[in-house]
């Protein structure tokens, strides 16, 4: 089983290092265009209350806030099912070793 976690946290660190580096690349020419339009735009007025608004950055900083919240919740959750669940299944272990330890005992007699 070790096997199959090595193999499959392996592929995911491909993929989030994929990830990683095509974000890399969308950053950089968010940035040359940015800085583009902005070297060719004039400079506009702030709008009314635009102070009052959140920023960007914090509206980001609160949204994964929360999503790592909820995560963390669903995780606990999943966790609490699988302990909850924990005699029948293993329950069903051993149901299926004393099966299995009955047929190899009828087959030797």
């Amino acid at each position: 089983m070790t096997d199959v976690r090595t193999a499959t946290q392996g592929v995911q660190e491909q993929i989030l290092d994929t990830i990683r580096k095509s974000q890399e690349a969308v950053t950089d020419a968010i940035r040359t265009w940015a800085e583009t339009v902005q070297s060719i735009t004039p400079s506009l007025p702030t709008p009314p209350l635009a102070d009052k608004l959140p920023k960007p950055g914090e509206l980001v900083s609160d949204a994964y806030d929360f999503a790592e919240r909820l995560l963390a919740a669903q995780r606990k959750f999943a966790e609490d099912v699988i302990a909850a669940s924990a005699p029948v299944l293993t329950a069903r272990d051993d149901t299926k070793k004393d099966s299995g330890a009955k047929k190899a005992a009828a087959q030797t007699k």
